[in-house]
């Protein structure tokens, strides 16, 4: 039941994705904190943050907010790269999250671990579980498997997806919506308020932002290449 109230309050309200890798200018907990606080104050209701330091800072210093928890880890016997095994899905819950992030692609794990023992992990601590997924048929396998809510945010970003461009996946966003009883959350490529609302008219429950808010490198070498476009022509 708890795990339900939380998904109801966050229909219609702004997920923000507040993340910085080791190797981007803002990386680290001081700085991820201050920017949830910015935020916060801008009007989004929960944080999707990456690593166990940073969900501890943020958590600690927002303890109200519910917190979407990942953690991003390369091992070489798998592609998978967001919450690939326990280790990470403990790491998470011990780092106070409300929710675990789990690539659901259905890709192996490493050390052939099995998505349904992380799932059970998640819930047994009373956590919810969101989806990370890339296709129709990966979301559908995650909701039979337990997820509490399905996320497109992989679409995109799988090999066999790659192809989808740089805008939202409107399509499998409004499929996904139409066939599932959990809630859908649309992610990945949303750069603008108009695609926002574009993604809320194809049935997402809610949408979780990033790039176009929290990551500035990004922000700007999309002006810098537009600038560089325009100069060209002239």
């Amino acid at each position: 039941m708890q795990r339900l109230i939380m998904l109801q309050a966050l229909k219609g309200q702004l997920i923000a994705s507040v993340q910085a890798l080791p190797d981007e200018p803002l990386h680290g907990p001081e700085t991820m904190v201050k920017m949830a606080g910015a935020v916060l104050e801008g009007g989004a209701k929960a944080l999707r943050v990456q690593s166990a330091a940073d969900i501890r800072a943020v958590k600690s210093a927002f303890p109200d907010i519910p917190v979407i928890g990942l953690i991003k880890q390369d091992y070489s016997d798998s592609e998978i790269f967001i919450t690939p095994t326990k280790k990470e899905v403990t790491a998470i819950i011990a780092a106070g999250a409300d929710m675990v992030a789990l690539d659901m692609t259905g890709r192996a794990r490493p050390s052939n671990e099995k998505v349904e023992e992380l799932v059970a992990l998640a819930h047994v601590a009373g956590r919810q579980v969101m989806a990370d997924i890339a296709t129709y048929e990966q979301g559908i396998t995650a909701q039979s498997l337990g997820a509490d809510c399905i996320s497109t945010t992989l679409s995109g970003y799988t090999p066999d997806t790659q192809h989808r461009g740089d805008t939202p996946d409107f399509a499998l966003i409004r499929r996904l919506s139409q066939t599932l009883t959990v809630p859908v959350i649309a992610e990945g490529r949303i750069w603008t308020p108009e695609q926002l609302g574009q993604v809320l008219s194809a049935g997402a429950y809610t949408a979780v932002v990033g790039s176009a808010i929290t990551r500035p490198q990004l922000i700007a070498k999309r002006f810098s290449h537009a600038m560089a476009s325009y100069t060209e022509t002239v």
